[in-house]
């Protein structure tokens, strides 16, 4: 099935205003699908791929003349998984300045070495996007929502990467694990020549068991046996190359709120099942209420991401173990959401929060009314 990714309109409305388009995302979750989506609507385009050797040569130099007659006369060019080229930031800032009429669209799978190079150059030459896999808004274009909700539990199980979602559970087992073997540390490794892969790996695992919880980078160090700063180097890297994601704890006002206690989640379930190799069904696990806290924190960013609503994110707990999920901090106001998976749960509202913070908003997703609770624009 043919998927229009949501984050597309809002790239095609900022085409040809003399800004690169950038868009991020791990490896196989459609950057390059999309990018040539939007191509097709040009006829004067041109694909790149700039992990070939011929490509990534051209586009290292700052040569004007070199870079104009290697992308020729197209008005638009997309320069796919160019963290290949060295120094890329300057070569796109010359590209820019020198031919204000080309479009270019560029995708990187690894945030750290793409950025790391594109920041200063490009400062308010670039306009930046990120893409996740599928969100539940995008799988409704081919399915009613009792479809989808009936998808949930092999969701949970196996996520929403565009080539897994909705195969044969053979061909879903098969491709998670392709991706999570041959994928997803590919960037780490080769761009940060890390020697220790095995810390790497038992570092994921370390955090795939604690979905949901608050992350000690002192217990993860003695866990899988190296020091504090390698481990807080490895979560950053993976969280640069969208592996991983954190949360901040929400303090403001309160002497007993936990102020430097962060989460970590992952951006896909399925790459984290696989992880731990544990793709049991929702009736047999015990940690269905870390996915589902994983799963509605991720699905909101998404929403928020794509539809460019801008906000910080926390979850916040107190001394003596009151807490909630997930916070939203926009326009002066709070909303703060508590999820459930089991619809029939006992919320109780944190009542001390909403005498904390009397203009915030509270709300509890499960899997009843999860579709439209996370695709709110509370923004308005």
């Amino acid at each position: 099935m043919k998927y229009t990714r949501i984050i597309q309109e809002h790239i095609e409305a900022n085409l040809f205003k003399n800004k690169v388009i950038i868009i991020y995302g791990a490896r196989r979750v459609g950057k390059t699908t999309l990018s040539k989506s939007i191509l097709q609507k040009h006829e004067n385009g041109k694909y790149i791929n700039c992990e070939l050797l011929q490509n990534k040569i051209a586009l290292e130099t700052t040569n004007s003349e070199a870079l104009r007659s290697f992308l020729g006369k197209d008005k638009i060019v997309v320069l796919d998984e160019a963290q290949y080229i060295k120094d890329i930031g300057l070569t796109l800032k010359i590209i820019n300045d020198s031919f204000p009429d080309l479009q270019l669209i560029v995708t990187g799978s690894s945030s750290f070495e793409l950025g790391n190079t594109i920041s200063e150059p490009l400062t308010g030459r670039s306009r930046q996007y990120l893409l996740m896999p599928f969100s539940a808004e995008e799988i409704l274009q081919n399915y009613s929502s009792v479809d989808l909700n009936a998808r949930l539990g092999n969701i949970l199980r196996f996520g929403l990467y565009p080539e897994v979602f909705d195969n044969p559970e053979e061909d879903m087992l098969e491709e998670l694990n392709n991706i999570a073997s041959n994928y997803l540390y590919k960037d780490v490794l080769q761009f940060e020549r890390l020697k220790r892969s095995d810390l790497l790996l038992n570092l994921l695992r370390a955090l795939a068991f604690q979905v949901g919880s608050e992350v000690s980078f002192n217990e993860l160090s003695k866990t899988i046996g190296t020091s504090v700063q390698t481990v807080q180097k490895y979560i950053q890297l993976l969280e640069k190359s969208f592996v991983i994601f954190r949360l901040g704890s929400f303090s403001r006002n309160l002497r007993k709120e936990i102020a430097k206690s962060q989460k970590i989640f992952f951006y896909d379930l399925g790459i984290r099942n696989a992880i731990i190799q544990n793709f049991n069904p929702i009736d047999l696990r015990n940690d269905v209420g870390g996915l589902w806290e994983n799963f509605c924190i991720l699905e909101r960013i998404k929403f928020a991401q794509y539809h460019r609503l801008f906000s910080n994110t926390f979850f916040w707990r107190t001394y003596d173990q009151k807490e909630i999920d997930f916070i939203e901090e926009h326009s002066g106001k709070l909303h703060a959401y508590e999820f459930k998976y089991n619809p029939k749960s006992n919320v109780k509202w944190p009542k001390e929060f909403l005498e904390t913070y009397p203009d915030s908003s509270f709300t509890v997703v499960d899997r009843e009314n999860y579709l439209e609770k996370l695709h709110q624009n509370e923004i308005d």
